[in-house]
């Protein structure tokens, strides 16, 4: 393990991001108990702002990027970042917050991976591809087979964005080998597939804060469920034609 617990201590601040359920519940702290963890809940409920938060922590830009290594043009932490103490291990300081050249942490960003593409790719240390020529898919992979491997801190924040349902299953068997070896990963997801790693801690947000579940009790995955079942139930409440007819 590389980071332990992430807490806010006091004096807590006001206003937007502290207002979150999830973000006040970090008062509390949190425990990091797996090499994998999985944030998940419904848009808005923190998963994005905690992960970028992190990044902060470990002199990673929020927008994604290398440890040690900025990219955004203001260069400022995210309000969460600010306040967000994290607890590292001896391996931990050492790989993060150690010397520039030895830094092992990486923050996948899907929705900026592309423009942080346009600045390192063909740089030593990043990946040689150009990702301009490869489709959407092809591209996270080229990072994420790159920059994600052995012992380190890898954040992520909804990399399943581009990835069918084959890919995430090659995903989950990168962050398997990667757990194998020594690495750490925090992963903000809505992805039923990707939460299904064995032994990774899945973290919940919602309204009452952050809580641990398992996959099988997730919102998320009696959502996907109940609507490959019968669709026409979820179907009929959000199309003004009602329910469709499956082709």
């Amino acid at each position: 393990m590389l980071i332990t617990r992430l807490t806010v201590p006091p004096p807590h601040p006001r206003g937007w991001p502290f207002t979150i359920p999830a973000v006040r519940r970090l008062a509390d702290g949190i425990d990091l108990t797996t090499p994998v963890t999985f944030l998940v809940g419904e848009n808005g409920s923190g998963k994005s702002t905690l992960v970028e938060a992190v990044a902060d922590v470990c002199g990673i830009n929020a927008e994604g990027g290398k440890a040690g290594t900025r990219y955004a043009s203001t260069g400022e932490a995210t309000p969460l970042g600010r306040a967000l103490h994290a607890e590292f291990t001896t391996t931990g300081l050492r790989l993060i917050r150690g010397p520039r050249a030895k830094r092992r942490a990486f923050f996948f960003r899907a929705e900026t991976l592309f423009n942080l593409g346009q600045n390192v790719s063909g740089l030593p240390g990043f990946w040689e591809e150009d990702l301009t020529g490869q489709s959407h898919g092809e591209g996270f992979f080229t990072v994420l087979d790159r920059m994600v491997a052995g012992p380190g801190l890898y954040l992520m924040d909804e990399p399943e964005a581009a990835l069918s349902f084959t890919s995430c299953l090659r995903l989950v068997a990168l962050m398997d080998r990667v757990a194998r070896e020594g690495g750490q990963i925090i992963c903000a997801t809505h992805s039923p597939v990707l939460a299904s790693l064995p032994g990774a801690r899945i973290l919940e947000l919602d309204e009452d804060g952050i809580h641990c579940a398992g996959w099988k009790d997730l919102h998320l995955v009696d959502h996907w469920r109940r609507f490959l079942e019968t669709p026409d139930a979820y179907l009929r409440h959000v199309l003004d034609h009602g329910a469709a007819s499956p082709s």
